[in-house]
């Protein structure tokens, strides 16, 4: 077998599911060939392999690459004043109702230019790929207008040709009415629906779709509207889902069988059943749990016995998120929604994988698959969740 790097002294956690936690083949060895897994599997039983690179990594710890399936990455400037505001006692609500929220970030973002943009995603970008993240979804959101929207996205794009990870768009037009449009929401309602979706998907921007559906953002009914033309165009669908109270989120993304259903905090067992039913990913974001110091957590508990599958992601966002490690968001999972770290570990390989529509080439290390891989210097991949801020991450590939 000719390959063009041979990995051994190593353990891996394929991650592939099994009776053995993380999928682990202890003292391993794995082929990549052409950019993707060619063989993997105990090095006793490693095939005749000549290999352009032998790389030995002294017992370290090979994962796939980590993805952080649920971002804001493109914004312009900050909200740490608002973080001020909720260590005062203001609420989320209250902050978004006086013109604060997502609404400054939109007029930050107004202002910035594509390159501006650009470099301060680099910085952000820079903290996910040093804590494993070989792929990251990128959402819109903070234009809601025609041009500030594909601004965004180009951004988003040109990150995955020039940032060193792979990206998955999402349109969110349908993340916050904007200033201008204050009193007449339809309009705007029919502006991101019936225009700026059109255009963004015609310049190829667009890989999913997605909407914030809580009584301070839009209704079902709105929601409904914008995935009805996300399938007529094609593109798959996700929802900001049951964040802050129940509004029947999980069972709409049911509805319209989307890859994920994201926050889902108050999500009724009755949303959860409707989930598994249809497929859909839960997507757990602790961090933003975590900064609104929110007292219900998703019901995972439900989520295990219905069998929905788990991802966990960053959120990574001005105001309710500003998480930049992957690693870190692990470890939130476990300590505060009671998630193990084979299951954390997994909510950032193949089931984020599976979130994104991409379980078909990444996010397991299987025979075929990209070579997306994480390189550890850890003992066991427990380590993962465990730590806060220390650097584990030996490279990349």
């Amino acid at each position: 077998m000719k390959a063009d790097r041979l990995l051994i002294d190593c353990h891996v956690a394929t991650m592939v599911e099994g009776p053995v936690p993380y999928g682990a083949i202890q003292d391993a060895a794995l082929v990549v060939a052409d950019g993707r897994i060619a063989w993997v599997g105990p090095r006793a039983d490693l095939p005749a392999v000549e290999a352009a690179e032998t790389q030995r990594l002294e017992g370290g710890w090979v994962t796939p690459g980590l993805i952080d399936c649920h971002t804001h990455l493109v914004f312009g400037g900050d909200r740490s004043a608002e973080f001020e505001q909720r260590l005062g006692g203001a609420t989320y609500e209250e902050i978004a109702r006086s013109g604060g929220g997502i609404v400054s970030s939109v007029k930050a973002t107004r202002a910035a230019s594509e390159d501006d943009l650009f470099a301060s995603v680099m910085t952000r970008l820079a903290g996910l790929k040093a804590t494993g993240v070989t792929t990251v979804e990128i959402k819109s959101g903070y234009g809601l207008d025609l041009e500030t929207e594909l601004k965004m996205l180009r951004v988003a794009r040109r990150i995955g040709r020039e940032g060193g990870v792979r990206v998955r768009t999402s349109y969110l037009g349908l993340h916050a009415v904007p200033p201008e449009y204050r009193d007449d929401r339809a309009a705007y309602v029919d502006l991101a629906i019936d225009q700026i979706l059109p255009a963004a998907h015609a310049e190829g921007l667009v890989d999913a779709v997605d909407a914030y559906c809580e009584p301070i953002a839009f209704s079902t009914a709105e929601v409904s509207r914008l995935f009805d033309k996300a399938r007529a165009l094609g593109l798959p669908v996700k929802l900001h889902a049951d964040q802050l109270s129940n509004g029947g989120g999980a069972a709409l993304s049911a509805r319209y069988q989307a890859l994920s259903a994201d926050h889902i905090e108050h999500a009724t067992e009755e949303g959860v059943a409707a989930m598994a039913a249809a497929g859909v990913v839960a997507v757990l974001l602790p961090g933003a749990y975590l900064m609104l110091r929110e007292t219900q957590a998703p019901p995972v508990d439900l989520l295990r016995r219905y069998r929905v599958r788990m991802a966990v992601a960053t959120d990574c966002n001005p105001g309710t998120s500003p998480v930049a490690s992957m690693t870190a968001a692990l470890n939130l999972a476990c300590v505060q929604f009671r998630m193990t770290p084979e299951e954390a570990l997994a909510g950032a390989t193949r089931e984020a994988a599976r979130a994104l529509g991409l379980s078909g080439e990444i996010g397991t290390i299987e025979n075929g698959k990209a070579a997306d891989l994480a390189i550890w210097d850890i003992s066991r991949p427990a380590e993962l969740s465990y730590w806060l801020g220390k650097p584990t991450l030996l490279g990349q590939m």
